[in-house]
């Protein structure tokens, strides 16, 4: 195929390597423009979500008004819920064909756990298996905190492919890892079928950056500021590595992108590169060349720079940085599950106000 026969850079990535696109929103308009350059997935959390909802209110506000009708005893929570649930379905149907045609390795869309039950991997587990249920092609992500890693193999050995999230780090991303393969190992050896799951582990490389940024202003840290736009892109690369070398079943998933490095330099690997319309469109319109540059090192000296400066760059970037029962402590942990909180109920405000309209 020559140059002017793909449709985009984006479609000349997936078209030319391992790395595959996904979009980051639920929205439907967004998805069928992904779909047409090339995407095979879809993501998407509690903020995206009020997002989108935000965009396409009027798409939307008929379900709301007929969900708290049909439901006259239902909280806001248990609406929001189906809300989300019905929004995620029709996602799931503009993938299907890729699901079939891929067999279940790509064509997922992605429903995310309530980030309020980050300690409770019972609770996540059963919301999870519900989800699973919704279609055939959901992904459910689970947040890698000490409690989600332990969820994360019990989901996937009661057969729901997991996207891990709220993951910075590549003792995180390994953690996933290992959790993935064991969960696997007890389906295999209770007689289920693992043949069609498709988990994979995101690593939130915009949201390292912007940790360590914010540590450097509280610390008042100097340093090259070009140097913090590479952290969590050598995390990527790093986990990427181990991933490889030791062949785990889980694809990694970048995501929060911040620049074009945080595409560009994944360009090759079998990993998935989930971007908001947004960056699809700018990147789109870019001149960055599309080639291979995973296998491409992040230059020592900024490697050496960050892990004299930032103990929070060790923690991420080291394999025995951290252990599981310090990752709910880890500031970008930490800043991420509020967040994710906070849009929560902020979308649940937005079903508020159809349940007490006028206050």
């Amino acid at each position: 195929m020559d140059a002017e026969s793909y449709k985009s850079p984006l479609h000349k990535m997936v078209a030319t390597t391992e790395t595959d696109l996904w979009n980051d929103s639920c929205s439907v308009s967004e998805l069928k423009y992904a779909i047409e350059n090339g995407a095979v997935g879809a993501t998407a959390n509690p903020v995206i979500v009020g997002e989108v909802l935000g965009k396409e209110l009027d798409l939307w506000e008929p379900s709301i008004k007929r969900l708290i009708a049909e439901n006259p005893t239902a909280t806001e929570d248990d609406i929001a819920w189906k809300l989300q649930e019905e929004m995620s379905i029709k996602g799931a149907e503009l993938l299907r064909p890729v699901f079939e045609r891929e067999n279940g390795k790509q064509g997922r869309l992605s429903l995310q756990t309530n980030p309020k039950l980050y300690r409770n991997a019972d609770l996540i587990v059963e919301q999870a298996v519900h989800f699973d249920s919704l279609a055939p092609n959901m992904i459910v992500k689970i947040p890698v905190t000490e409690a989600g890693v332990k969820a994360i193999e019990e989901a996937t050995f009661r057969g729901v492919s997991i996207n891990a999230t709220v993951c910075f780090t590549v003792p995180q991303s390994l953690a996933v890892a290992e959790a993935v393969e064991r969960g696997l190992k007890r389906r295999r050896e209770a007689g289920e079928d693992t043949s069609r799951m498709g988990p994979v582990c995101t690593i939130m490389v915009g949201r390292l950056d912007d940790w360590l940024k914010q540590v450097a202003n509280k610390e008042d840290i100097v340093t090259n500021p070009e140097y913090l736009d590479w952290a969590g892109v050598a995390a990527m690369k790093e986990a990427y590595r181990l991933f490889q070398e030791r062949g785990y079943t889980a694809r990694l998933l970048s995501a929060a992108t911040r620049h074009h490095r945080h595409w560009s330099e994944f360009i090759g690997a079998d990993m998935v590169i989930t971007l908001t319309h947004q960056w699809q469109r700018r990147f789109n319109a870019s001149d960055v060349e599309v080639v291979p540059r995973i296998d491409d090192p992040v230059d020592p000296e900024i490697i050496q720079a960050l892990s004299e400066k930032f103990a929070d760059f060790r923690r991420a970037y080291k394999a025995d940085g951290m252990t599981p029962s310090e990752f709910d402590g880890f500031g970008a942990t930490k800043k991420t599950l509020s967040s994710f909180i906070a849009g929560y109920q902020d979308f649940v405000a937005v079903i508020r106000r159809y349940m007490l309209p006028g206050v």
